[in-house]
């Protein structure tokens, strides 16, 4: 992906190009709003052409400047296509709330709202068909250039980590070790043209021992030439969504940022879970009714159609959370607690489709409700899996600094798991969540939450 300079940083031509082709649409969708908004009232625009052109122009650097502030020029969207048409959408709605204030403030503007809420429309069209042309026709526009730097195992996992998101430019050994699906680049010259001649817009240090290895000075100059530096911890985190325990120091920790738990944050989470279940309740109360009535008939109308269990939430105090009954009362006779596998021969033949489509889970809408759970978070764990993990692993104690939730990142990011090892797994999962999360990674969670029940992924 070739790169100009602007102010001493590296910009790509690919996505300079890109925002220039929005802005042009965000004009034609003004202008187009404006002309049809007089061609229904049988009339003709009462501002002159230079005028309109004046106020497409402001609509369009309003709407540019939102695209830009929800990253839509970046050179990777973690999220893919669905956080872009997320991103893209909100970006519109921010442009327009701008544009509704400057009409407010400066009413010599005439922004209507019928021209404004026809431009979001046409603007949101033509963006979307745009970016799925440079999807189809040029993928690469959107992926990072890495260049690997290291001797260790690592680099092979940065490598997977990067098939289908980053193209990897390279990789510059500091070893005999060499690995041969990547190009080999000798370091025989400074790191700063190796990396401009091969167009590199970060460099990933997979290095285990560092003494003597890292080119400081070289690494320094590339850094402050506008070429990403990331450690192998802040490259996984950026693009798999997880902390890597093997790499999770208490330096790294203290030193990176996020874990931020704001009072307004948490208030507005509060908020949106509040809201979403009522409006859950009012929609698939039907759901429910109709759920517990199969379930107790099934049962022979002798149980209980509700499941109620000791979990661990917030900050390590236990509740008990409530589920459709899915598997047997005698599921656990003998007082032992076991983890859920596939195929589990204690499940019912109801509960196999309900927890198959999730619907088990809607009862704990009222754990939300009462405060106990959010609807994104770490889904909370039984206290005898609890004790034995928080006693092996140092920092799985961690995923109950927040509320846990219906559903999650691990969740929707992780096959269903039944062993101590997917627990680890999902804890990589969850402790990115606590570091990052964000009204809007939840509202991202949410919407992946859908295809996973819709396609019935990670349940048992």
């Amino acid at each position: 992906m070739h790169s100009v300079r602007i102010f001493r940083h590296y910009m790509r031509v690919p996505l300079i190009l890109l925002a220039g082709i929005e802005a042009i649409i965000f004009v034609i969708a003004f202008q187009l709003s404006v002309h049809l908004r007089w061609w229904f009232m049988d009339g003709e625009p009462n501002s002159e052409p230079t005028g309109l052109l004046i106020y497409s122009i402001v609509v369009s650097l309003i709407f540019v400047l939102t695209m830009g502030a929800t990253g839509l020029y970046e050179a990777s969207l973690r999220e893919g296509l669905t956080g872009s048409l997320i991103r893209i959408t909100l970006s519109l709605l921010l442009g327009s709330l701008v544009l509704a204030a400057l009409s407010f403030f400066f009413p010599l503007l005439g922004l209507w709202r019928s021209v404004l809420s026809l431009t979001v429309i046409f603007s949101f069209v033509f963006v979307v068909v745009l970016r799925l042309v440079f999807f189809y026709f040029n993928p690469s526009i959107f992926k990072r250039r890495i260049l690997v730097f290291g001797d260790s195992q690592l680099a092979n996992q940065v490598m997977i980590a990067s098939q289908k998101r980053l193209d990897i430019v390279g990789f510059i050994p500091t070893s005999e070790q060499s690995i041969s699906q990547i190009k080999i680049i000798q370091h025989d010259k400074p790191l700063i043209q190796i990396a401009i001649e091969a167009q590199a817009d970060e460099i990933v240090l997979a290095i285990e021992d560092r003494r003597g290895k890292l080119p400081i000075e070289e690494l320094l100059e590339c850094r402050m030439s506008g070429i990403q530096v990331l450690e192998q911890q802040s490259f996984f985190e950026r693009e798999l969504g997880v902390l890597k325990l093997e790499l999770l120091t208490p330096s790294w920790l203290i030193h990176s940022d996020g874990f931020e738990h704001g009072l307004m944050t948490m208030l507005m989470k509060r908020f949106f879970d509040i809201l979403i279940s009522l409006i859950f309740i009012a929609l698939l109360w039907p759901v429910m009714l109709l759920t517990a009535a199969i379930i107790f008939i099934e049962s022979g109308f002798r149980h209980s159609v509700l499941y109620r269990q000791l979990r661990v939430g917030e900050n390590g105090e236990p509740f008990e959370v409530i589920k459709f009954r899915s598997m047997r009362v005698d599921a656990e006779a003998d007082g032992r607690a076991r983890w859920a596998v596939t195929n589990d021969p204690r499940i019912t033949r109801v509960g196999r489709f309900i927890r198959k489509t999730r619907i088990d889970e809607l009862p704990q809408i009222f754990n939300v409700l009462k405060g106990e759970m959010s609807f994104v978070g770490p889904r909370p764990e039984r206290p005898e899996f609890v004790a034995d993990l928080t006693r092996k692993y140092e920092h799985y104690a961690t995923r109950h600094r927040l509320k846990p939730g219906l559903t999650g990142w691990a969740q929707i990011s992780y096959p269903y798991g039944s062993t101590e090892e997917d627990a680890l797994r999902k804890l990589e999962y969850d402790l990115y969540y606590i570091k990052n999360h964000s009204i809007f990674l939840d509202l991202l969670i949410l919407v992946e939450t859908v295809e996973v029940v819709l396609f019935g992924k990670g349940a048992v």
